[in-house]
């Protein structure tokens, strides 16, 4: 339990950070907003540039281990979109928010340290593996279904095109092969760009979580907690170890990566958007607090510690 505190001390403390310098008038509600709009223009797109670029994907893809942990994300984005909208009354972005919460996992602070305490140099692979498509394949999703509405095909592609986080992403795959030819200093200065992203968009969370609260009351949120943290990993230990039979190391990556709490970056999508921002920092904070039991849970299922 010490340990996995640890683990996500930092994203309480830089959340708090940013909560009580907006609480005490250190702060404007200004500052936040302009570390966010830096965070998804700049920062962020840098971040997965530099992840596709130095990421080793394997030549033959393991399909068993991309089905089972998308199609767990399928599960929770649908279900939190249609629950919310049915019982809550969101709509638009919002609804879209609502799902992005409860599919997109907090690799940074939480996935990395503790697959790699649980698994090691045997667990990097298949952990890095999926952190390459995780952030890529949810962001533009997300964008898609937000950029979707009341939108001919021609100025979805094109507002996609343009679009911060795709820029990153296409970016990163088109520079792969020439990755070992850019100089150091422009490495360099991907590298502040990209490590400023995390602490940014905590601090901006946190004071935005003093301008919001929990508007959304409780209940939304604990919702969205459950799905990621419960239904999520469920339905990937099913499908993992019982379809397809993945290798006790690949199939259990899958499962924590799949209980990390709600990812920053659902945050940052409502805050570019300008709706649902209320509900995505609730979900990010009470997840990430309610993962401290949850991971002791799971990391108990799959036989670890």
């Amino acid at each position: 339990m010490l340990d996995l505190f640890a683990i996500v001390l930092p994203v309480f403390g830089l959340i708090g950070i940013g909560y009580l310098a907006r609480q005490v008038g250190l702060v404007s509600e200004r500052v936040g907003e302009g570390l966010s709009e830096f965070v998804f223009t700049l920062s962020l797109p840098c971040l997965i540039f530099r992840t596709l670029v130095r990421a080793e994907i394997p030549d033959v893809q393991p399909w068993g281990y991309w089905i089972s942990y998308f199609a767990g994300v399928a599960v929770v984005w649908l279900l939190a979109t249609a629950l919310g909208r049915h019982f809550f009354g969101i709509k638009g972005v919002s609804g879209v928010v609502a799902g992005f919460s409860a599919g997109q996992a907090n690799t940074v602070f939480v996935g990395i340290p503790m697959i790699l305490k649980a698994y090691g140099d045997e667990g990097a692979v298949p952990l890095f593996l999926l952190i390459a498509v995780h952030l890529p394949v949810t962001m533009t999703l997300a964008t898609i279904l937000a950029e979707g509405r009341q939108a001919s095909p021609l100025l979805i592609l094109r507002r996609l095109l343009t679009h911060p986080i795709v820029v990153g992403i296409l970016a990163g795959s088109a520079c792969r092969p020439i990755a070992t030819y850019v100089p150091a200093p422009a490495w360099q200065v991907m590298d502040l760009l990209a490590s400023a992203a995390v602490p940014c968009a905590l601090i901006s969370m946190g004071i935005a979580l003093r301008r919001y609260g929990l508007q959304m009351g409780w209940k939304l949120p604990t919702l969205i907690s459950f799905l990621k943290l419960v239904v999520h990993p469920l339905v990937v230990l099913l499908l993992a170890t019982q379809v397809f039979q993945m290798p006790p190391v690949w199939a259990g990556v899958a499962v924590l990566f799949a209980s990390c709490p709600s990812g920053i970056n659902a945050y940052l999508f409502a805050e570019r958007y300008g709706e649902g921002v209320a509900l995505a920092s609730s979900a990010v904070t009470l997840s990430t607090f309610l993962a401290l039991g949850s991971t002791l849970v799971w990391l108990y299922v799959l036989g670890i510690g």
